[in-house]
């Protein structure tokens, strides 16, 4: 039930364990290096919202986090967390979401149409009791946060026939905790690197925790190489995908080197196809110029998840073309052009929009 493209950053975890080289800054000062777990949450603590409920155990969990990922506590990297948790979840670890309830049941509905479920199937389903009491109809009514939710869904898919037909043993919520991370992300991060607190029930679960879901949130907004001189790119990425930012302005350096029009959403291969997207096809267009056949083509752009794409002969070659027929430098970074699809997103919301609200806050973090 949420944003449709956080698929895309399970596939570079890998490149977790290159976090040192963290918003293409400079390696990190020896003051910082020499602070103190407690003056960095003391420092945390000054940055949050004076209203925050237990801003001490906020700084803990943050500190802690970054202490486990190998990330530096510099101010640029507190804030921008400050900004992902306060545009996400308003620091709130389980943030409630407006008529979660009806969205869910419609959830249920289409689900049920796409599988030729009849409505009145649906309904004698859903007034069955469920583990705690209520009946599941009662229980998604009432449901306040995505929490709430997946605990509804994990109950109705391990006892409900139609829960298992439905949503085939996949708990459709997505996302959770105060940074509103992937759960596909968080399961497969905590399988590659250590977690540093016991888990209770499972990761999902740990997720929608303040301590989970700041720590799987921190990883997947910081802890990964690149080389951007502006935090905003984090920031879409955090919400497009790893490196989309990146992608966004190769696929804007091929679309001026061939005059093909591209959608600029730094999704470099199609994934969803045996056969080349419309950014692939275009890069071989160029095939002569660049020297590569398909095959080397195709294996370069499989690299989109990765910084190595940006370290390619391709990648530089492509740049150079570009560059020679606009006679003058290009970005290698740009905000990529998604539209925002979920069911919990009532309005025309882009990535861009995403970005660029989070990084006021983190410039107004910055100014304290």
């Amino acid at each position: 039930m949420d944003n449709v493209v956080v698929a895309r950053t399970v596939g570079a975890l890998t490149l977790l364990a290159a976090a040192a080289f963290l918003g293409g800054c400079a390696a990190p000062s020896q003051s910082m290096r020499e602070r103190t777990p407690a003056e960095v949450r003391a420092q945390i603590v000054r940055l949050l919202p004076p209203q925050t409920v237990d801003r001490e155990g906020w700084a803990a969990d943050i500190q802690i986090a970054l202490a486990t990922l190998d990330i530096e506590p510099a101010t640029r990297n507190l804030c921008a967390t400050l900004a992902v948790a306060a545009q996400e979840s308003n620091f709130a670890s389980d943030p409630a979401v407006p008529g979660l309830g009806r969205i869910a049941r419609e959830e249920i509905d289409r689900r049920a149409a796409a599988h030729h479920v009849p409505q009145f199937v649906v309904r004698t389903a859903l007034a069955l009791s469920s583990s705690s009491g209520p009946s599941y109809a009662d229980r998604i009514a009432s449901v306040r946060t995505e929490r709430e939710l997946s605990l509804v869904y994990e109950d109705m898919i391990g006892r409900v026939p139609l829960g298992q037909r439905l949503f085939a043993d996949s708990n459709p919520v997505h996302t959770g905790g105060p940074m509103q991370v992937s759960i596909e992300f968080a399961e497969q991060h905590a399988r590659e690197h250590p977690y540093p607190y016991p888990i209770e029930g499972s990761i999902r679960h740990e997720v929608f925790s303040r301590r989970g879901g700041l720590y799987f949130g921190i990883a997947h907004l910081l802890g990964y190489p690149v080389s951007y001189d502006r935090m905003l790119y984090r920031f879409a990425d955090f919400n497009a995908g790893f490196y989309a930012s990146r992608n966004a302005a190769f696929q804007n350096a091929v679309s001026l080197a061939t005059g093909i029009p591209l959608a600029l959403d730094g999704d470099l291969i199609d994934h969803a196809s045996d056969r080349p997207g419309a950014t692939e096809r275009a890069v071989r267009s160029l095939a002569r110029q660049l020297a590569a056949s398909d095959a080397q083509i195709h294996r370069t752009l499989e690299l989109g998840e990765s910084i190595e794409l940006e370290r390619t002969p391709l990648y530089e070659r492509v740049f150079q073309l570009a560059e020679r027929g606009q006679r003058a430098p290009l970005p290698r970074a740009m905000l990529p052009l998604i539209a925002l699809e979920s069911p919990k997103i009532t309005r025309k919301l882009t990535t861009k929009w995403f970005a660029e609200r989070v990084d006021q806050r983190y410039r107004n973090c910055l100014a304290q």
